[in-house]
């Protein structure tokens, strides 16, 4: 089941008595969770039947005893396991123990009137174990993948359609770009700059820059696109300004998407169907033309010594082979020469 699948079910009122929501990203596990703190019950059943636990403070025999409870002047009561990858598990729910063969008689066999949530964040959980496979046939199992890099600026698209409003190509490249992978602070950058704009603004790089603090000119963005074309006096201006200000630029971001850039050059100079380039590269086919230009101002070996170089720069940032007084902004310069000339 999808996050959407699951709040789909919820609003059409129809229950599991187990969801197990597990996965690396924690975003769309919170996001289930706090729907049904909000939606399950209403403000007068909450007081007797709503109750939320966390992993590190609680074991399986108390979320057990809970869960066996009937609820009081409502038809479910919903017991909510936060951190629940916290839990004892291997201890409390393998083996031959009578509290083992307890835990486990209970997810085969789930009280009806309970709706028990277990929030296991950070990893996913062991698919080989008892547990697994009995709320699997008993309840519900969903798994939050991360989101990759490469599928962030979608990953943005579709949250900002979602919300009834449009953006621009470069504007979710941009944001995908500069906020990282944390899922749930882009939401959140989103549902500030939403709050600022019509839903018939489409949002682009200026809106994104005056909402988030992102300088439109001066980016890793625009200095893709700079080196692209081999623009040196661009390329200057954007890392000097890089230097000038290297909190909100720092070295080890930059240096990450330059390789994560020059990688897909390299790609698309191996690739046989140059039409299939936006797929191959996983990038949104408005910016194929960067990556033309790009593959055009650097030959295939000297894409390969730019990658190189990263690799030594990279390392140089973090006190390997380095002078040591070499600033950060004097490394990007040192190698944003290389890598033009």
């Amino acid at each position: 089941m999808s996050a959407a699948d699951i709040i789909k079910d919820i609003k059409a009122r129809k229950f599991k008595p187990v969801y197990l929501l597990h996965g690396e990203e924690p975003y769309y596990i919170d996001q289930i969770i706090h729907y049904m703190e909000s939606n399950v019950l209403n403000d007068m059943e909450r007081g007797f039947n709503q109750t939320v636990l966390y992993g590190k403070d609680t074991d399986m025999a108390t979320i057990m005893n809970a869960s066996k409870r009937y609820p009081m002047m409502s038809d479910y009561q919903l017991i909510i396991v936060k951190e629940a990858q916290d839990l004892k598990w291997a201890k409390e729910t393998e083996g031959s123990s009578k509290e083992a063969e307890f835990v486990l008689n209970y997810f085969e066999k789930p009280m009806p009137t309970t709706i028990l949530v277990l929030g296991y964040k950070y990893a996913n959980f062991d698919k080989r174990k008892k547990i697994y496979k009995a709320i699997d046939k008993s309840g519900a199992i969903f798994q939050s993948e991360l989101v990759r890099d490469y599928k962030l600026a979608g990953w943005i698209d579709d949250l900002v359609k979602e919300k009834g409003y449009k953006i621009a190509p470069q504007a979710s490249a941009l944001m995908a770009e500069y906020l990282g992978t944390d899922l749930s602070k882009i939401a959140n950058e989103i549902e500030k700059l939403l709050l600022n704009i019509t839903k018939e603004t489409t949002i682009d790089t200026d809106l994104v820059q005056k909402n988030i603090g992102i300088s439109k000119e001066y980016n890793v963005f625009e200095l893709q696109k700079a080196l692209a074309v081999k623009n040196v006096l661009k390329c200057n201006q954007i890392i000097n300004y890089f230097a000038d200000n290297p909190k909100a630029n720092p070295m080890v971001m930059v240096m990450a998407n330059l390789n994560s850039y020059f990688s897909k050059i390299l790609k698309y100079h191996y690739l046989q169907n140059k039409g299939d380039a936006a797929k191959e590269l996983g990038v949104n086919p408005y910016f194929i033309k960067d990556y033309e230009a790009a593959a055009r101002s650097y030959s295939l070996n000297k894409t390969f010594d730019i990658i190189s170089l990263l690799r030594e720069y990279d390392l140089k940032s973090k006190g390997v082979d380095s002078t040591g007084n070499t600033t950060d902004g004097e490394l990007l310069k040192e190698l944003l020469f290389k890598m033009i000339h």
